[in-house]
């Protein structure tokens, strides 16, 4: 499989710039994440990675071979690149296996080339090659449609949201077997998503985009744990973010004195918690830096709850999440406090 290579890719229509000079590198073998709200600008640069959509500025090269920039457009048919749909779009009037050669030479799809290997390697029996594809659950035909992506051998493989369309138990199973096809194949991939536990959950890297910017690229887990501003912070999950004062190597807020994660010049910052760094215990229990708190309401969801709780010394409001049967009740006084590093961003 290919590297991807994207500097300072521009993209309007009518006037109005959609993309704004993105640079962007996936490497070989390494399913990126682009992840950002509707109307971000992910899709369409999907779309023109793809050669869907014509580049503005910029360049793009797959594999060292340039497709896009000064006046060149390799068509999406010479850039060998496999393309996910959110529907799948698989052909209803073909079979499973129809489906799977349909863009391969005249002589492989006569031979249903591959089509065995690809339905084990996206965890359907071969069986299912002389079925219709309406006898398919969703899941499955989405199933499909990466077979018919990979069947090509393409440089990059390209999903564009391909499971939002499914229930979350298809989707987390569908979910596991696109991505244990593409790591099986070694593929090079993009994945389109707005879902960030999917993101995180998928991708080794994520590159999140907003109004048309890439704000950061980066693993999961510090892209999660050190979000690049506070906005960023409360798009990827639930945050709390409270005022506070950098002196040292540590941080004051209402939550007490906290260890930074990383060096910050002193003054005032915005201090960002993740609830579940915030745990509480039955008020009285030796905790260090414990603060009293009153349970201002609890939204339950089965394996976990979330927990608005009132800080009684400064009346500050802060989330948490526990375990489900950990939920307290509401009215309960609690005893609060942070555990593990935080994030602070200088007080705009």
């Amino acid at each position: 499989m290919s590297e991807l290579r994207i500097s300072g890719l521009t993209k309007s229509f009518d006037g109005h710039a959609v993309l704004h000079g993105i640079d962007l590198s996936v490497e070989r073998g390494t399913l990126l994440a682009l992840l950002g709200p509707s109307g971000s600008g992910k899709t369409t640069l999907l779309r023109v990675l793809c050669g869907f959509e014509r580049a503005d500025g910029g360049t793009v090269d797959i594999d060292g071979r340039r497709v896009a920039g000064d006046g060149l457009h390799v068509p999406s048919e010479a850039r060998r690149i496999g393309y996910v749909p959110q529907e799948g779009a698989v052909f209803p009037h073909l079979s499973v296996a129809q489906n799977i050669v349909f863009g391969l030479p005249r002589g492989q799809r006569r031979a249903r080339y591959r089509v065995d290997e690809l339905l084990e390697l996206v965890g359907l029996p071969s069986s299912y090659g002389d079925r219709a594809p309406q006898a398919l659950s969703g899941g499955q035909q989405q199933r499909v449609a990466l077979a018919r992506a990979l069947a090509p051998a393409p440089s990059l493989v390209m999903l564009d949201e391909p499971f939002s369309s499914l229930d979350a138990a298809l989707r987390i199973e569908t979910r596991e077997a696109v991505t244990n096809a593409l790591a099986a194949t070694g593929a090079t991939a993009v994945l389109v998503t707005h879902d960030q536990s999917e993101a995180l959950s998928l991708g080794r890297e994520v590159a999140v985009l907003s109004n048309g910017r890439l704000v950061q690229t980066d693993t999961p887990e510090a892209l999660y744990r050190r979000p690049a501003t506070p906005e960023l912070a409360t798009f990827i999950g639930d945050a709390v973010l409270l005022p506070g004062i950098v002196c040292d190597d540590a941080v004051e807020c209402d939550m007490g004195r906290l260890t930074l994660g990383r060096p910050m010049n002193a003054g005032p910052v915005d201090v960002m918690i993740r609830p579940e760094q915030i745990r509480i215990s039955q008020v009285g229990t030796n905790v260090e830096g414990g603060f009293e708190a009153i349970v201002e309401s609890v939204t339950f969801y089965g394996h976990d709850a979330s927990v608005r709780l009132r800080l009684t010394k400064s009346n500050g409001v802060v989330l948490t999440r526990v375990a489900g049967y950990l939920s307290p009740r509401v009215g309960e006084r609690v005893s609060a406090s942070v555990e593990g590093d935080v994030t602070a961003y200088p007080r705009r």
